[in-house]
């Protein structure tokens, strides 16, 4: 996708999102080989057994689907539950940044805690409190970070999801005339 990368601290949450490409059926969590060079390319153990890749892919989905809708009661919740099962009380480091202790010690449960932390921390309040979006297509959900100033950004790229929407709406549009007419 054509935007610029989130701000170093949201990138561990950008970068887990964006694991699958849904556009082009991609899925780095497919299979333990791609999943491996992911996880070494971003300093994660790559050995991750396959009960751990669909964990790691039910985090991700669940991560997205509270990006997509911040409000949804169901998007709330299984990100709550998803923080329960990984993480414990959240506590204050020295140096005053926040972590998340472990409930669970798999590989799996350390690689979604990190990138809670930073959607924690960093993705909720602050500067960054709602910029961290997935893209309004439901094909594709990439997750991007808007920098406009009114942080309106919809679609991950405006000339493949942002032009695909406005061609559906003025094909609609078309035909409800054209039957209007008839």
């Amino acid at each position: 996708m054509r935007r610029n990368p989130a701000p170093a601290e949201l990138e561990p949450v950008e970068a887990f999102c964006n694991t699958a490409t849904l556009l082009h059926g991609e899925d780095e969590f497919a299979r333990p080989g791609t999943a491996g060079g992911w996880l070494r390319a971003h300093g994660y153990p790559e050995a991750v057994a396959p009960g751990d890749l669909a964990a790691l892919t039910e985090a991700r989905e669940t991560v997205r689907a509270f990006l997509v809708e911040r409000t949804s009661p169901g998007a709330l919740d299984a990100l709550n539950h998803l923080i329960r099962s990984v993480a414990g009380a959240p506590a204050v480091r020295p140096d005053g940044s926040l972590a998340l202790r472990p409930a669970d010690g798999g590989p799996a449960a350390g690689i979604v805690r990190t990138v809670l932390e930073a959607l924690l921390r960093d993705g909720l309040t602050g500067r960054h409190a709602t910029r961290l979006k997935a893209c309004a297509a439901p094909e594709c959900r990439w997750v991007f970070y808007d920098r406009a100033p009114s942080s309106n950004g919809l679609w991950c790229d405006m000339d493949v999801c942002g032009a695909r929407h406005k061609m559906r709406a003025y094909r609609a549009r078309g035909g409800a005339a054209a039957r209007r007419d008839g």
